[in-house]
Protein backbone atom coordinates (compact mmCIF):
# COMPACT_ATOMS: atom_id res chain seq x y z
CA UNK A 1 0.00 0.00 0.00
CA UNK A 2 1.48 3.35 -1.03
CA UNK A 3 1.60 6.37 1.25
CA UNK A 4 -1.33 8.16 -0.44
CA UNK A 5 -3.57 5.11 -0.09
CA UNK A 6 -2.54 4.70 3.55
CA UNK A 7 -3.40 8.34 4.29
CA UNK A 8 -6.75 7.97 2.53
CA UNK A 9 -7.55 4.85 4.53
CA UNK A 10 -6.61 6.57 7.79
CA UNK A 11 -8.80 9.58 6.97
CA UNK A 12 -11.69 7.30 5.99
CA UNK A 13 -11.38 5.39 9.27
CA UNK A 14 -11.07 8.58 11.33
CA UNK A 15 -14.25 10.15 9.92
CA UNK A 16 -16.31 7.03 9.21
CA UNK A 17 -19.20 8.03 11.52
CA UNK A 18 -19.87 11.06 9.33
CA UNK A 19 -21.34 8.72 6.72
CA UNK A 20 -24.41 8.49 8.96
CA UNK A 21 -26.79 11.34 8.08
CA UNK A 22 -28.12 11.92 11.61
CA UNK A 23 -24.63 11.98 13.10
CA UNK A 24 -23.43 14.29 10.33
CA UNK A 25 -26.19 16.79 11.15
CA UNK A 26 -25.33 16.53 14.86
CA UNK A 27 -21.63 17.02 14.17
CA UNK A 28 -22.19 20.22 12.14
CA UNK A 29 -24.74 21.68 14.55
CA UNK A 30 -22.60 20.92 17.59
CA UNK A 31 -19.50 22.45 16.04
CA UNK A 32 -21.27 25.76 15.44
CA UNK A 33 -23.08 25.80 18.78
CA UNK A 34 -20.07 24.92 20.93
CA UNK A 35 -17.96 27.52 19.10
CA UNK A 36 -20.55 30.05 20.26
CA UNK A 37 -20.34 28.69 23.80
CA UNK A 38 -16.57 29.21 23.92
CA UNK A 39 -17.00 32.67 22.42
CA UNK A 40 -19.24 33.53 25.36
CA UNK A 41 -16.97 31.82 27.89
CA UNK A 42 -13.98 33.98 26.97
CA UNK A 43 -16.06 37.18 26.88
CA UNK A 44 -17.80 36.35 30.15
CA UNK A 45 -14.54 35.73 32.01
CA UNK A 46 -13.18 39.06 30.78
CA UNK A 47 -16.41 40.89 31.63
CA UNK A 48 -16.45 39.45 35.15
CA UNK A 49 -12.84 40.48 35.72
CA UNK A 50 -13.76 44.05 34.71
CA UNK A 51 -16.95 44.18 36.78
CA UNK A 52 -15.25 42.67 39.85
CA UNK A 53 -11.99 44.67 39.63
CA UNK A 54 -9.84 41.62 38.81
CA UNK A 55 -11.25 39.17 41.37
CA UNK A 56 -10.35 35.51 40.83
CA UNK A 57 -13.07 34.57 43.32
CA UNK A 58 -15.67 36.32 41.13
CA UNK A 59 -14.57 34.32 38.08
CA UNK A 60 -14.71 31.16 40.18
CA UNK A 61 -18.17 32.11 41.47
CA UNK A 62 -19.56 32.44 37.94
CA UNK A 63 -18.20 28.99 37.07
CA UNK A 64 -19.51 27.56 40.34
CA UNK A 65 -23.01 28.94 39.76
CA UNK A 66 -23.11 27.50 36.25
CA UNK A 67 -22.22 24.01 37.41
CA UNK A 68 -23.94 24.01 40.83
CA UNK A 69 -27.25 22.70 39.37
CA UNK A 70 -25.37 19.69 38.00
CA UNK A 71 -23.99 19.05 41.48
CA UNK A 72 -27.52 19.20 42.90
CA UNK A 73 -29.53 17.55 40.13
CA UNK A 74 -27.01 15.74 37.89
CA UNK A 75 -28.30 12.27 38.78
CA UNK A 76 -31.84 13.31 37.86
CA UNK A 77 -30.47 14.61 34.57
CA UNK A 78 -29.12 11.14 33.79
CA UNK A 79 -32.44 9.56 34.74
CA UNK A 80 -34.28 11.97 32.42
CA UNK A 81 -31.95 10.89 29.60
CA UNK A 82 -32.90 7.23 30.23
CA UNK A 83 -36.64 7.95 30.46
CA UNK A 84 -37.28 10.59 27.79
CA UNK A 85 -36.78 11.02 24.05
CA UNK A 86 -33.24 12.44 24.04
CA UNK A 87 -33.71 14.36 20.79
CA UNK A 88 -36.76 16.24 22.08
CA UNK A 89 -35.11 16.82 25.46
CA UNK A 90 -32.07 18.36 23.75
CA UNK A 91 -34.21 20.68 21.65
CA UNK A 92 -35.72 22.01 24.88
CA UNK A 93 -32.44 22.47 26.76
CA UNK A 94 -30.70 24.14 23.82
CA UNK A 95 -33.63 26.55 23.35
CA UNK A 96 -33.53 27.46 27.05
CA UNK A 97 -29.81 28.26 26.92
CA UNK A 98 -30.34 30.36 23.78
CA UNK A 99 -32.89 32.50 25.63
CA UNK A 100 -30.52 33.11 28.56
CA UNK A 101 -27.66 34.08 26.24
CA UNK A 102 -29.98 36.47 24.35
CA UNK A 103 -31.04 38.26 27.54
CA UNK A 104 -27.43 38.59 28.72
CA UNK A 105 -26.47 39.99 25.31
CA UNK A 106 -29.17 42.67 25.49
CA UNK A 107 -28.23 43.64 29.06
CA UNK A 108 -24.54 43.94 28.16
CA UNK A 109 -24.99 45.79 24.87
CA UNK A 110 -27.32 48.34 26.52
CA UNK A 111 -24.82 48.91 29.36
CA UNK A 112 -27.23 47.70 32.05
CA UNK A 113 -25.30 44.59 33.02
CA UNK A 114 -24.09 44.18 36.59
CA UNK A 115 -22.09 41.42 38.20
CA UNK A 116 -25.11 39.85 39.90
CA UNK A 117 -26.87 39.60 36.54
CA UNK A 118 -23.98 37.55 35.14
CA UNK A 119 -24.25 35.32 38.21
CA UNK A 120 -27.98 34.77 37.57
CA UNK A 121 -27.41 34.06 33.87
CA UNK A 122 -24.74 31.48 34.74
CA UNK A 123 -27.06 29.76 37.20
CA UNK A 124 -29.94 29.63 34.70
CA UNK A 125 -27.63 28.19 32.06
CA UNK A 126 -26.62 25.57 34.60
CA UNK A 127 -30.26 24.65 35.19
CA UNK A 128 -30.48 23.64 31.53
CA UNK A 129 -27.02 22.07 31.51
CA UNK A 130 -27.74 19.46 34.19
CA UNK A 131 -30.30 17.80 31.87
CA UNK A 132 -28.50 18.64 28.62
CA UNK A 133 -25.10 17.06 29.35
CA UNK A 134 -26.07 13.41 30.02
CA UNK A 135 -28.67 13.52 27.23
CA UNK A 136 -26.14 14.98 24.78
CA UNK A 137 -23.38 12.51 25.63
CA UNK A 138 -25.57 9.39 25.70
CA UNK A 139 -27.39 10.55 22.51
CA UNK A 140 -24.27 9.58 20.55
CA UNK A 141 -25.10 5.89 21.06
CA UNK A 142 -28.44 6.46 19.29
CA UNK A 143 -26.85 8.12 16.27
CA UNK A 144 -24.44 5.34 15.21
CA UNK A 145 -24.06 1.58 15.46
CA UNK A 146 -22.24 0.15 18.46
CA UNK A 147 -19.08 -0.67 16.48
CA UNK A 148 -18.80 2.99 15.46
CA UNK A 149 -19.44 4.36 18.97
CA UNK A 150 -15.77 4.86 19.88
CA UNK A 151 -15.17 6.72 16.63
CA UNK A 152 -18.27 8.88 17.14
CA UNK A 153 -17.24 9.77 20.69
CA UNK A 154 -13.82 10.78 19.40
CA UNK A 155 -15.36 12.94 16.68
CA UNK A 156 -17.73 14.52 19.21
CA UNK A 157 -14.70 15.46 21.24
CA UNK A 158 -13.08 16.79 18.07
CA UNK A 159 -16.17 18.94 17.58
CA UNK A 160 -15.84 20.28 21.09
CA UNK A 161 -12.19 21.10 20.63
CA UNK A 162 -12.47 22.51 17.13
CA UNK A 163 -14.91 24.88 18.79
CA UNK A 164 -12.35 25.45 21.55
CA UNK A 165 -10.04 26.79 18.83
CA UNK A 166 -12.63 28.72 16.81
CA UNK A 167 -14.58 30.13 19.78
CA UNK A 168 -11.76 32.04 21.50
CA UNK A 169 -10.48 33.21 18.12
CA UNK A 170 -13.91 34.61 17.29
CA UNK A 171 -14.16 36.06 20.79
CA UNK A 172 -10.81 37.81 20.42
CA UNK A 173 -12.02 39.60 17.27
CA UNK A 174 -15.58 40.29 18.43
CA UNK A 175 -14.41 41.51 21.84
CA UNK A 176 -12.27 44.18 20.17
CA UNK A 177 -14.96 45.19 17.67
CA UNK A 178 -18.21 44.88 19.61
CA UNK A 179 -17.37 44.04 23.23
CA UNK A 180 -18.67 41.18 25.42
CA UNK A 181 -22.32 41.82 24.50
CA UNK A 182 -21.64 41.03 20.85
CA UNK A 183 -19.99 37.75 21.90
CA UNK A 184 -23.09 36.81 23.89
CA UNK A 185 -25.23 37.57 20.83
CA UNK A 186 -23.03 35.29 18.71
CA UNK A 187 -23.55 32.50 21.23
CA UNK A 188 -27.32 33.00 21.33
CA UNK A 189 -27.49 32.72 17.54
CA UNK A 190 -25.23 29.64 17.46
CA UNK A 191 -27.76 27.55 19.42
CA UNK A 192 -30.03 27.66 16.38
CA UNK A 193 -27.58 25.44 14.49
CA UNK A 194 -27.93 22.47 16.83
CA UNK A 195 -31.70 22.97 17.21
CA UNK A 196 -32.13 22.92 13.41
CA UNK A 197 -29.90 19.81 13.20
CA UNK A 198 -32.04 17.99 15.78
CA UNK A 199 -35.27 18.96 13.98
CA UNK A 200 -33.92 17.75 10.60
CA UNK A 201 -32.91 14.32 11.91
CA UNK A 202 -34.80 11.18 10.86
CA UNK A 203 -36.14 9.63 14.09
CA UNK A 204 -36.71 6.27 12.37
CA UNK A 205 -32.94 5.96 11.78
CA UNK A 206 -32.02 6.47 15.44
CA UNK A 207 -30.85 3.41 17.40
CA UNK A 208 -33.14 4.08 20.34
CA UNK A 209 -33.39 1.79 23.34
CA UNK A 210 -36.78 1.32 25.00
CA UNK A 211 -37.20 4.10 27.58
CA UNK A 212 -36.76 3.07 31.19
CA UNK A 213 -40.15 2.94 32.87
CA UNK A 214 -40.67 5.09 35.94
CA UNK A 215 -40.04 3.14 39.14
CA UNK A 216 -38.79 3.65 42.66
CA UNK A 217 -35.09 3.40 43.44
CA UNK A 218 -33.78 4.04 39.92
CA UNK A 219 -31.28 6.67 41.03
CA UNK A 220 -29.94 4.34 43.71
CA UNK A 221 -29.75 1.47 41.24
CA UNK A 222 -27.83 3.64 38.79
CA UNK A 223 -25.30 4.66 41.42
CA UNK A 224 -24.88 1.10 42.65
CA UNK A 225 -24.44 -0.13 39.11
CA UNK A 226 -21.78 2.48 38.29
CA UNK A 227 -19.86 2.06 41.55
CA UNK A 228 -20.12 -1.75 41.69
CA UNK A 229 -17.78 -2.41 38.77
CA UNK A 230 -14.08 -1.81 39.33
CA UNK A 231 -13.35 -0.30 35.89
CA UNK A 232 -16.31 2.10 36.00
CA UNK A 233 -15.38 3.00 39.59
CA UNK A 234 -11.81 3.87 38.60
CA UNK A 235 -13.08 6.15 35.84
CA UNK A 236 -15.45 7.86 38.29
CA UNK A 237 -12.55 8.50 40.69
CA UNK A 238 -10.59 9.98 37.81
CA UNK A 239 -13.60 12.17 36.99
CA UNK A 240 -13.52 13.57 40.54
CA UNK A 241 -9.93 14.74 40.10
CA UNK A 242 -10.45 16.07 36.58
CA UNK A 243 -13.68 17.88 37.39
CA UNK A 244 -12.70 19.36 40.74
CA UNK A 245 -9.10 20.31 39.96
CA UNK A 246 -8.10 19.55 36.37
CA UNK A 247 -10.68 21.81 34.75
CA UNK A 248 -10.14 24.59 37.27
CA UNK A 249 -7.33 25.88 35.05
CA UNK A 250 -10.08 27.61 33.02
CA UNK A 251 -10.72 29.82 36.05
CA UNK A 252 -7.03 30.52 36.61
CA UNK A 253 -6.02 31.23 33.00
CA UNK A 254 -7.59 34.70 32.62
CA UNK A 255 -5.98 35.76 35.91
CA UNK A 256 -2.63 34.29 34.89
CA UNK A 257 -2.81 36.14 31.56
CA UNK A 258 -3.80 39.48 33.08
CA UNK A 259 -1.94 39.64 36.38
CA UNK A 260 1.05 37.30 36.06
CA UNK A 261 1.98 37.94 32.43
CA UNK A 262 0.52 41.50 32.36
CA UNK A 263 -1.39 40.81 29.14
CA UNK A 264 -4.77 41.75 27.77
CA UNK A 265 -7.69 39.90 26.22
CA UNK A 266 -5.50 38.87 23.29
CA UNK A 267 -3.06 37.12 25.66
CA UNK A 268 -5.86 35.12 27.27
CA UNK A 269 -7.31 34.32 23.84
CA UNK A 270 -3.91 33.11 22.60
CA UNK A 271 -3.51 30.75 25.57
CA UNK A 272 -7.00 29.30 25.01
CA UNK A 273 -6.57 28.94 21.24
CA UNK A 274 -3.25 27.11 21.52
CA UNK A 275 -4.68 24.81 24.14
CA UNK A 276 -7.61 24.21 21.80
CA UNK A 277 -5.32 23.29 18.90
CA UNK A 278 -3.68 20.64 21.07
CA UNK A 279 -7.05 19.32 22.20
CA UNK A 280 -8.31 19.12 18.62
CA UNK A 281 -5.22 17.13 17.60
CA UNK A 282 -5.83 14.77 20.51
CA UNK A 283 -9.43 14.16 19.42
CA UNK A 284 -8.49 13.36 15.84
CA UNK A 285 -5.84 10.90 17.00
CA UNK A 286 -8.32 9.30 19.40
CA UNK A 287 -10.96 8.95 16.66
CA UNK A 288 -8.53 6.90 14.54
CA UNK A 289 -7.59 4.35 17.20
CA UNK A 290 -9.30 2.39 20.00
CA UNK A 291 -9.58 3.88 23.48
CA UNK A 292 -7.46 2.13 26.12
CA UNK A 293 -7.00 2.51 29.84
CA UNK A 294 -3.26 2.94 29.40
CA UNK A 295 -3.90 5.97 27.20
CA UNK A 296 -6.12 7.44 29.92
CA UNK A 297 -3.43 7.01 32.60
CA UNK A 298 -0.53 8.37 30.54
CA UNK A 299 -2.45 11.37 29.22
CA UNK A 300 -3.98 12.12 32.63
CA UNK A 301 -0.56 12.23 34.30
CA UNK A 302 0.81 14.36 31.45
CA UNK A 303 -2.11 16.79 31.85
CA UNK A 304 -1.41 17.20 35.56
CA UNK A 305 2.30 17.75 34.98
CA UNK A 306 1.58 20.34 32.27
CA UNK A 307 -0.55 22.29 34.73
CA UNK A 308 2.28 22.24 37.26
CA UNK A 309 4.76 23.43 34.62
CA UNK A 310 2.36 26.16 33.49
CA UNK A 311 2.21 27.36 37.07
CA UNK A 312 6.01 27.45 37.19
CA UNK A 313 6.38 29.01 33.71
CA UNK A 314 9.07 31.72 33.86
CA UNK A 315 7.63 33.58 30.88
CA UNK A 316 4.55 33.91 28.69
CA UNK A 317 6.43 32.23 25.83
CA UNK A 318 7.07 29.12 27.92
CA UNK A 319 3.38 28.97 28.92
CA UNK A 320 2.30 29.32 25.28
CA UNK A 321 4.52 26.38 24.26
CA UNK A 322 2.93 24.23 27.00
CA UNK A 323 -0.67 24.97 26.00
CA UNK A 324 -0.96 22.58 23.00
CA UNK A 325 0.54 19.74 25.05
CA UNK A 326 -1.81 20.51 27.94
CA UNK A 327 -4.81 20.57 25.62
CA UNK A 328 -3.79 17.31 23.90
CA UNK A 329 -3.30 15.48 27.19
CA UNK A 330 -6.47 16.86 28.80
CA UNK A 331 -8.85 15.91 26.00
CA UNK A 332 -7.22 12.54 25.40
CA UNK A 333 -7.73 11.57 29.05
CA UNK A 334 -11.32 12.85 29.21
CA UNK A 335 -12.49 11.57 25.82
CA UNK A 336 -10.81 8.20 26.12
CA UNK A 337 -12.36 7.72 29.56
CA UNK A 338 -15.77 8.79 28.22
CA UNK A 339 -15.57 6.30 25.33
CA UNK A 340 -14.63 3.43 27.66
CA UNK A 341 -17.45 4.24 30.08
CA UNK A 342 -20.03 4.38 27.28
CA UNK A 343 -18.83 1.14 25.69
CA UNK A 344 -18.99 -0.95 28.87
CA UNK A 345 -22.17 0.53 30.39
CA UNK A 346 -25.41 -1.33 29.66
CA UNK A 347 -27.74 0.65 27.33
CA UNK A 348 -30.57 0.83 29.89
CA UNK A 349 -28.16 2.33 32.44
CA UNK A 350 -26.04 4.40 30.07
CA UNK A 351 -27.86 7.67 30.74
CA UNK A 352 -27.52 7.29 34.50
CA UNK A 353 -23.86 6.27 34.27
CA UNK A 354 -23.11 9.27 32.05
CA UNK A 355 -25.23 11.41 34.37
CA UNK A 356 -23.17 10.24 37.35
CA UNK A 357 -19.94 11.00 35.50
CA UNK A 358 -21.26 14.40 34.43
CA UNK A 359 -22.37 15.10 37.99
CA UNK A 360 -18.85 14.36 39.21
CA UNK A 361 -17.04 16.34 36.51
CA UNK A 362 -19.35 19.34 36.20
CA UNK A 363 -20.56 19.19 39.79
CA UNK A 364 -17.00 19.11 41.06
CA UNK A 365 -16.11 22.16 39.00
CA UNK A 366 -17.85 24.64 41.37
CA UNK A 367 -15.90 23.26 44.32
CA UNK A 368 -12.58 23.24 42.50
CA UNK A 369 -13.23 26.67 40.97
CA UNK A 370 -13.87 28.25 44.35
CA UNK A 371 -10.81 26.57 45.90
CA UNK A 372 -8.60 27.57 42.97
CA UNK A 373 -10.00 31.11 42.97
CA UNK A 374 -9.31 31.47 46.70
CA UNK A 375 -5.73 30.16 46.36
CA UNK A 376 -5.15 32.36 43.32
CA UNK A 377 -6.32 35.49 45.17
CA UNK A 378 -4.23 34.77 48.27
CA UNK A 379 -1.14 32.97 46.94
CA UNK A 380 -1.27 33.78 43.24
CA UNK A 381 -2.42 31.90 40.12
CA UNK A 382 0.88 30.04 39.86
CA UNK A 383 0.25 28.25 43.17
CA UNK A 384 -3.34 27.48 42.18
CA UNK A 385 -2.26 25.83 38.91
CA UNK A 386 0.56 23.86 40.52
CA UNK A 387 -1.73 22.54 43.27
CA UNK A 388 -4.45 21.48 40.81
CA UNK A 389 -1.99 19.74 38.49
CA UNK A 390 -0.32 17.85 41.32
CA UNK A 391 -3.66 16.44 42.50
CA UNK A 392 -4.62 15.33 38.97
CA UNK A 393 -1.30 13.54 38.41
CA UNK A 394 -1.39 11.79 41.80
CA UNK A 395 -4.99 10.54 41.38
CA UNK A 396 -4.12 9.12 37.96
CA UNK A 397 -1.23 7.24 39.52
CA UNK A 398 -3.40 5.96 42.36
CA UNK A 399 -6.14 4.72 39.98
CA UNK A 400 -3.79 3.37 37.32
CA UNK A 401 -4.52 -0.31 38.03
CA UNK A 402 -8.28 0.09 37.71
CA UNK A 403 -8.07 2.37 34.68
CA UNK A 404 -5.82 -0.08 32.84
CA UNK A 405 -7.97 -3.13 33.65
CA UNK A 406 -9.60 -5.06 30.84
CA UNK A 407 -12.95 -3.60 29.77
CA UNK A 408 -15.10 -6.36 31.16
CA UNK A 409 -18.89 -6.21 30.67
CA UNK A 410 -20.42 -4.17 33.44
CA UNK A 411 -23.29 -6.61 33.98
CA UNK A 412 -21.35 -9.48 35.51
CA UNK A 413 -20.18 -10.07 39.03
CA UNK A 414 -16.82 -8.45 39.59
CA UNK A 415 -14.68 -11.09 41.26
CA UNK A 416 -12.58 -8.37 42.88
CA UNK A 417 -15.56 -6.71 44.55
CA UNK A 418 -17.35 -7.88 47.67
CA UNK A 419 -20.60 -6.36 46.44
CA UNK A 420 -22.36 -8.34 43.69
CA UNK A 421 -24.44 -6.46 41.15
CA UNK A 422 -28.04 -7.57 41.42
CA UNK A 423 -29.58 -4.81 39.35
CA UNK A 424 -31.90 -6.19 36.68
CA UNK A 425 -31.44 -4.71 33.25
CA UNK A 426 -34.64 -4.02 31.33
Amino acid sequence: MNAAAARARLADNTFRSLRVRNFRLWFIGQTISIAGTFTQMVAQAWLVLDLSHNSSVAVGTVTALQFAPTLAFGLWGGLLADRLDKRKLLIGTQAAMAVVASVLAVLTITGLVQLWMVYVASFLTGMATFADTPARQSFTSELVREDDLGNAVGLNSATFNAARVVGPSVAGVVLVIGGPGACFAVNATSYLAVIVALVLMRPAELHRQPPVAKAKGQLRDGLRYAWGHSVLRAHLLLAIAMGSFGLSFQVIMPVLAKLTFHGGASTFTMLMVLQGFGALAGCLVLASRPATGTTVVVSGIAFGLCQVLAGLAPSLGFALVLMPVLGYAMITALSCSNAIVQMIAAPSFRGRVIGTRSLIILGGTPIGSMISGYISDHLGPRWALAMAGSIVALVNLACAKGLRSEHRPALVEDEHDDDILVVAVA
